[in-house]
């Protein structure tokens, strides 16, 4: 299961430089997930990958987008990467 959900505000968070809120979320149907992006209220902008939690540098919602899709591919075993070396 794919869910991306994205806000523009219209202004800044507090103690964010941007004015998204987001939420991208790759798991299973029952809630337990393999891949989330998120910007949780005190954790700022993060990402959880196989179990680890990091911080993510948000760039712009174009790249958010394309990484957490990148994370998704190698999360299902890099199918999309490998159709694109052949």
């Amino acid at each position: 299961m794919r869910e991306m959900v994205l806000w523009e505000l219209p202004a800044k968070l507090k103690n964010s430089p941007h004015r998204f809120k987001y939420r991208l979320y790759y798991g299973h149907s029952d809630g337990t997930s393999i891949v989330r992006y998120d910007n949780e209220r005190g954790k700022g902008d993060h990402r959880h990958v196989g179990g680890k939690e990091e911080s993510y540098a948000f760039t712009g919602v174009e790249k958010l987008v394309a990484d957490f899709l990148d994370d998704v591919d190698k999360a299902r075993g890099g199918r999309h990467e490998q159709k694109n070396k052949n």
